[in-house]
């Protein structure tokens, strides 16, 4: 029998932003269908339309696209099986309802919220654990198992709210082998009568879900653990509608925790701690409350990518860095971790910094001459490169050069006072006003190699070791005591503001050391 061509399915629901552990479901969906060379589809779960927020669908698209995960199927692209939202397959759920009905595998519910809640409250009183509608419990109440087949048909007819739950056989043993957890065996007693169709008539996620995956052909379910207490009802489903033979396998993924370790992280976390757990930007349509996002903190997508995919897998080397295509390569769900993953974004900076230096210093020049442009502030295309060079290897992300290159364009207003203390004294403001003086009289090119050069004569010619004065030099120039390569510094501001800079800071300096 030839083996069938995987077809992955990513499926959110359009009630926000997608969460760190979604685009990390989505890109594990991706690599396996690649690696397999099969498919992968976008399917749209909006069944539930009090949850439903405006904006959520194109911001879910536009962060797929961003990382570089390319949907086969959805819709956007179209395909065989569309439509790709829920609610555009609205009657086809009920077709399937029904016939769990007729063929004595589901039933119509009656009953009210006050019922429900008697219900509940009930078994609460009973010390009941769980309190379920089950085997058990709905003999007490309102559905078409309890009622005469000629009330249920009057109440149906007169338009009485019901929904159809699905009706659980006892005694019977669920099992699957999930590819991350082995065997899982649940017995049905511990299966309630889960809702199929709602009083609206839209399916929950339980019915849409299994019947969208058998009609699309799915072959793998791949998604978050939140969802493994669900999957013997989806097991049952498969079975009382006989698609039991072609149900897909299921790899349910280790949940993404808080950086301490201690829980599931959430978007509180990252508001306390500063940092993005959503791949884009998010303004939320009701409240106008923004949250962070990766794009917009300036993570790169690849860099993005890379510490997603390591949330939770690794490909049993030493090997941290790994391209798009690499991870496609790589990736097996036999080491995916069953436990949780700590979100660490120290390690989401790490990546990104890397990442940076690997990028060519054009592209970078690029971004940064437009935040520059955003904070007026003008700099030439060979200035930007200096800048590229002096500073790329030194930051995370390219605003971070805007940031540590400001001292560019302002001449120090304050002066470090450690390294005033330690090093301004007699011997450096000898050797700031020699080479000073030999700059204005210097006619060489103002480039890093030759500015070095006067420097080191000056030094010989005046007695005074280069080593000895380098801290206060760049004091007088920066206003700090490190950083990074001096002469380039020096090159990039220009003879003019070198100079002027030397004297302000002989003529400053000297009262500071006073005053310290």
């Amino acid at each position: 029998m030839t083996k069938p061509t995987v077809r992955v399915r990513f499926a959110p629901s359009p009630t926000g932003p997608l969460h760190a552990g979604g685009v990390r479901t989505a890109l594990y969906n991706y690599l396996f269908a690649r690696q397999q060379g099969g498919q992968m589809l976008l399917r749209i779960e909006d069944t539930d339309q009090n949850r439903y927020v405006p904006g959520a669908e194109a911001y879910i698209l536009e962060a797929l696209q961003w990382l570089g995960i390319q949907i086969d199927e959805g819709p956007q692209q179209g395909g065989p099986h569309a439509p790709y939202r829920q609610s555009e397959r609205k009657e086809m759920y009920r077709e399937y309802a029904e016939r769990l009905i007729s063929e004595g595998k589901a039933y119509y519910a009656f009953d009210t919220a006050e019922e429900l809640d008697a219900m509940r409250k009930r078994l609460e009183a009973a010390k009941v654990a769980a309190a379920q509608y089950n085997a058990i419990t709905r003999l007490e109440m309102s559905n078409s198992l309890t009622l005469s087949a000629e009330e249920t048909k009057k109440r149906l007819e007169s338009g009485d709210p019901y929904v159809i739950r699905m009706k659980i056989m006892p005694k019977e043993d669920v099992r699957f082998n999930d590819l991350i957890r082995g065997w899982v065996v649940v017995h049905s007693s511990q299966i309630d009568d889960k809702v199929l169709l709602k009083s609206d008539g839209m399916p929950t996620y339980h019915l849409a879900n299994i019947v969208d995956d058998h009609l699309m052909g799915i072959t793998h379910v791949i998604r978050g653990e939140e969802w493994l207490p669900s999957a013997p009802l989806h097991v049952l489903l498969y079975r009382y509608l006989g698609w039991e033979s072609t149900m897909p396998q299921f790899a349910h993924l280790p949940l993404l925790l808080k950086p301490d370790g201690n829980g599931k992280l959430s978007k509180r976390d990252a508001d306390l701690g500063g940092f993005p757990i959503f791949p884009l930007e998010w303004k939320d349509p009701f409240t106008g409350e923004r949250a962070r996002g990766f794009r917009e903190e300036g993570y790169l997508p690849a860099a993005t990518a890379n510490f997603l995919a390591l949330l939770g897998w690794n490909a049993g080397t030493e090997q941290e860095m790994f391209s798009m295509d690499e991870l496609v390569k790589s990736f097996s769900f036999d080491r995916v971790h069953k436990a949780g993953a700590r979100f660490d974004i120290q390690k989401a900076k790490w990546f990104n910094q890397q990442y940076l230096k690997q990028l060519d210093d054009d592209q970078v020049a690029g971004e940064l001459g437009t935040i520059f442009q955003q904070r007026n502030i003008e700099v030439s295309a060979k200035q930007l490169a200096q800048i590229v060079h002096l500073l790329k290897d030194r930051v995370h992300f390219v605003h971070e050069i805007a940031d540590e290159s400001v001292f560019l364009f302002h001449a120090p207003e304050e002066y470090d006072q450690d390294v005033v203390v330690k090093k301004w004294n007699e011997e450096a403001v000898t050797a700031i006003t020699g080479f000073k003086d030999a700059l204005a009289e210097d006619t060489g090119d103002f480039a890093a190699e030759h500015i070095k050069h006067v420097l080191s004569g000056t030094m010989e010619k005046l007695g005074i070791k280069m080593g000895k004065v380098m801290q206060a030099l760049r004091l007088a120039i920066t206003g700090a005591g490190h950083g990074p390569d001096l002469m380039i510094i020096m090159e990039i501001l220009g003879k003019t503001e070198v100079i002027a800079r030397l004297e302000t800071s002989l003529n400053r300096l000297p009262a500071q050391i006073r005053l310290a």
